[in-house]
């Protein structure tokens, strides 16, 4: 019989009790509902549920409240009675208070253990999206991102991306021969974007060491998953770097593991918060690659899990791929509540004992409508369900809570020291300084020229097309030519950046292969 984690069920007029077989579990899943109708709790149980039965989580604490899942919940606590009365109800014998492993990452290095990426892990696309950057400066961002594939620049941060941009600038005529027009001030607005974006915060997310994806799927010495909790209080003041650093740790997922079929249970389960942040004004390119990444990635054994408030954030062909569904209540006030409250029912599969429309207007508080996939991958009939208490601490730890489990963490120490090792910025200063240095031992030859005919004629050459006079800018200099640099590209592209030959995925990071 396959395995299942318990949801909840119901006394008189509720469902019996509802399962999500982990069979199943990676064809993806919604949580939606109004504020305050239950999403946060429903996401703890389901954390607890998949790391008991030793399947990594990733989740974004939004609010800061689901930190107390590294916290056995209490005996002692006010809630105690209802969890009790709740568990006796829905028939949940195996209710006790227990913790589960967790790891607390933070992109902003404060309330978890530093997540980075290198800028060519992110890769144009997502830049793109998360710079909200024009058709034509994205094509200005390609190219910057071949030609540092072409000739081995290692774009590890947003620096080693600022000096790239300069060096496409300095050699806009050239390039524009072979990629098309490379405008400054397409450049120049995507430079400004960069700005605003170390303004808030965002260069940090940049760097190494980069976060390794093996980090994120482990367990614990009794065999339980871990959860993986990525403060997100703070970087909701950031809409898209939230959305855009989710998607590319998607998408790395996507890239990186293997294929495994359909599993027993997930290798990995992703909870993805405030899901409409993901598509608000996301280009259709963007929302297919998406959809593309969500069709597939089910077949390397993880399951995706959106929550959001109503079904109507996610687009439909993506929804159409969410096989378990917790439905909380929706509130229907207003015309446009109310069209949105008939097309979540219309996405169930109906129950003839009720109206769904009905039952997604009154569920209360810790209630849900719940559709489970059952043989066959078929999805049940819609059932309203009481959804089973949670062990661990409802709420908040403490401060000095977090950082004991920091301390006492696998991960402490590794990715808490950024390393600035040579990579793009390096690499192009040094051509710089050899260009200037070149520049200025030719002058310094042709002034010490006795013949005043032979020194005239050598400067009159630096000023024309041949050599080049003394400069005191930081220009990256267009001695060190782009016919020159494209005599290496097929050594340099072999080489890579990392070693490897470079192949970029479906949303536009490093695929790497031997």
């Amino acid at each position: 019989m396959p395995k299942e984690i318990f949801i909840g069920g119901g006394g008189e007029g509720y469902a019996t009790p509802q399962h999500l077989t982990l069979k199943y579990a990676n064809r993806h899943g919604l949580v939606a509902g109004a504020t305050g109708t239950g999403k946060t709790v429903t996401l703890q149980i389901l954390a607890e549920s998949f790391s008991n039965e030793g399947v990594p989580v990733i989740l974004a604490d939004v609010k800061g409240d689901l930190s107390g899942l590294v916290k056995a919940g209490s005996a002692e606590a006010s809630l105690h009675d209802a969890f009790i009365k709740r568990a006796q109800k829905i028939q949940f014998t195996d209710f006790a208070y227990h913790n589960v492993p967790v790891t607390f990452w933070d992109l902003f290095g404060d309330q978890g253990h530093p997540v980075r990426t290198t800028v060519a892990e992110m890769g144009p696309l997502l830049l793109s999206r998360l710079l909200e950057l024009s058709d034509a400066q994205e094509g200005i961002l390609n190219i910057a991102f071949r030609l540092a594939d072409e000739q081995g620049l290692p774009l590890l941060d947003l620096k080693d991306l600022q000096a790239l941009l300069v060096w496409v600038g300095e050699n806009r005529d050239s390039l524009s021969l072979r990629y098309g027009n490379v405008s400054t001030a397409s450049i120049g607005a995507i430079q400004r974007r960069l700005l605003v974006l170390e303004n808030q915060g965002g260069a940090k997310m940049f760097g190494e060491p980069a976060l390794e994806l093996s980090d994120l799927m482990r367990q614990d010495g009794a065999g339980r998953g871990m959860v993986n909790i990525l403060a997100a209080d703070k970087l909701m003041a950031a809409p898209k770097l939230y959305a855009t650093f989710l998607l590319w740790l998607l998408s790395e997922l996507f890239e990186t593991l293997p294929e495994v079929g359909d599993p027993d249970k997930p290798k990995l389960v992703f909870f993805f918060d405030e899901a409409h942040l993901l598509f608000d004004d996301a280009p259709k390119a963007l929302v297919d690659k998406v959809e593309q990444v969500a069709r597939l990635i089910r077949s390397k054994g993880v399951g995706v899990y959106f929550v959001t408030q109503s079904p109507d954030d996610i687009p439909e062909d993506i929804l159409g791929q969410l096989g378990n569904r917790i439905q909380h209540a929706l509130r229907a006030f207003t015309a446009r509540d109310r069209k949105k409250l008939k097309l979540a029912a219309e996405t169930y599969r109906e129950n003839p004992r009720f109206p769904t429309e009905d039952a997604i207007r009154e569920v209360g508080v810790g209630e849900a409508v719940t559709s489970m996939l059952q043989k066959k991958a078929v999805p049940g009939i819609v059932e309203r369900t009481l959804i089973r208490p949670p062990s661990s601490q409802l709420g908040p730890i403490s401060a000095a809570e977090r950082k004991a489990v920091l301390q006492a963490s696998d991960m402490s120490g590794k990715y808490d020291t950024p390393v600035d090792r040579k990579s793009a910025f390096e690499m192009l200063k040094a051509r710089a300084d050899q260009a200037a240095k070149e520049a200025a031992e030719a002058e310094e030859k042709a002034d010490s020229t006795p013949d005043p005919m032979v020194r005239e004629f050598s400067a009159a050459r630096r000023y024309s097309s041949g050599r080049v006079g003394r400069s005191t800018s930081r220009k990256f200099g267009r001695q060190d030519s782009f016919a020159s640099a494209m005599s290496e590209a097929v050594i340099k592209e072999l080489k890579g950046t990392t070693g490897r030959r470079i192949v970029r995925g479906i949303l536009g990071g490093l695929f790497k292969g031997r």
